[in-house]
Parts: C-alpha cells; structure tokens; sequence
C-alpha cells in the first residue's frame, strides 16, 4: 500500500483554489438610456416647431419675403457666375503657347495646359483628371457641339528629341476610351513624337494623335484641335467610330 501524505497536526487540509470563470468581453451589458432622455428632447422638438408653425400661421407675409430674398439671391448668383466664366473665357481666348515652354514643364503642369487650351477653344467643363487610376485619361472636355474628348498626354522633357511614343501607350488608351471613359473623339498628346507602329495602330483604332508640329499650332495659335485634326465627327453627331 502507498503512504498516504499526512497533514501536520493543527493545520487544516489545503483546498484547491476554485478557478473563477473568466469574463468574456463584450459581455457587460450596456446602460440603458432612461426613456425621459429620449422623450425630453423631442417633446421639446415638437414644441419649437409648433411655435413656429403658429408664428408662420400668423405671419405669412414673413413667407413671401423669405421666397422671394431666395428668388433674388438665386438669380444673383447666376448672374454672377455668368460673368465670371464669361470674363474666364474672355481671359482664355488670349492663351498662347510655345512649344519650347511646354518642354520646360512638369508632366503634371502640361496635363493642365492641355485642358487651359481645350477651355480656350470653348469646353467649358474641361477638366485634369491624370494621376493614380486614371485608366489613361488625363483630360476630358466636351466641346461646344456635344463631342466628349478623352486625352491622354505624354510629356517628353528632350522635345522630339526624347524617346518616341510607341504602341503600348496606345493600347491603354484604346482600352478605356470609349468603353471606360465614354469618349467621341480620343486623343494622345505629346510635345514629342510617335513611333511607326504607334501611328499604323492609331489609324488601325481611329485614334487621334498629336505630335509636336501639331501640338505647336493648336497651342501658339487661335484654331481649335478640332479644326487642326483630321477624321473627327462633324458638328452635332458624335460617334463612338471617331
């Protein structure tokens, strides 16, 4: 028989610590909000606006005043906003450029000439929209005959003298375009120049390019790069095959 362990006499048997159950978390219960909290504030909501239902009740001339102070400040601001974008386009039409200065640019300043110079030709919702998930559009603009351009630009620090635009490029732009970007006309702008195969594939795409002769034309002179290009939809009938 094994020796059973004897307790030392005048001290009690030792007990096993009972293990506490762990509390879970999350499991406390919320305070619960006393109904007067909620019905407090919206008695007294209620309140306010019956005050001021009865005062309008009574006063409805105040009404009248108060549609027709927001008729004039509406039509104010039209006006004023007319002017402004009339004084914008006015200030636009005399933008030049040399293409010399848009050689010095940084590619992000010359996605923005690009859209000062179609705001010029009249897109008043051109806009820069080049950057991260772009989906190779840098500039959008409508023009004045309803035809949604998307740009994509590509700057080129040596001039014609740097690397030539070549092909896959392109196949980003035809890629989104139209199916992404819902574009009429899509154009690829670059103060550089275009490869061969770039040029045999935009004609194969009914892409427009521009390449620096003709990006040196629109931008110094006063004709829109609707008039500069070739093969684009006439006036009033945009068409997905431009």
């Amino acid at each position: 028989m094994s020796a059973r362990r004897r307790t030392p006499p005048g001290r009690p048997p030792a007990r096993r610590a009972a293990s506490r159950p762990r509390k879970r978390q999350g499991s406390r219960k919320r305070p619960q909000r006393h109904p007067a909290a909620v019905l407090i504030p919206l008695a007294i909501a209620l309140w306010v606006v019956g005050r001021l239902l009865d005062w309008v009740a009574a006063n409805r001339w105040a009404v009248v005043v108060a549609l027709a102070l927001a008729v004039a400040g509406g039509f104010l601001w039209h006006r004023h906003r007319t002017a402004q974008l009339r004084e914008e386009q006015e200030r636009a039409r005399a933008l030049r450029y040399q293409v010399e200065q848009l050689d010095h640019l940084h590619h992000r300043a010359f996605e923005h000439a690009v859209r000062d110079l179609m705001f010029r030709d009249g897109c008043t919702d051109a806009i820069q929209v080049g950057g991260a998930g772009d989906h190779g559009a840098d500039v959008k603009a409508t023009d004045p005959y309803g035809r949604r351009w998307v740009i994509q630009c590509k700057h080129r620090k040596a001039g014609a003298a740097g690397a030539p635009v070549g092909t896959p490029d392109l196949h980003v732009l035809n890629g989104t375009g139209r199916p992404v970007h819902h574009g009429d006309v899509i154009v690829l702008v670059t103060n550089g120049r275009f490869s061969r195969p770039a040029v045999e594939f935009a004609q194969s795409q009914r892409l427009h390019l521009v390449d620096r002769a003709t990006l040196a034309a629109w931008a110094a002179g006063g004709r829109p790069l609707w008039d500069l290009l070739r093969a684009v939809p006439p006036p009033g009938s945009p068409s997905t095959l431009s």
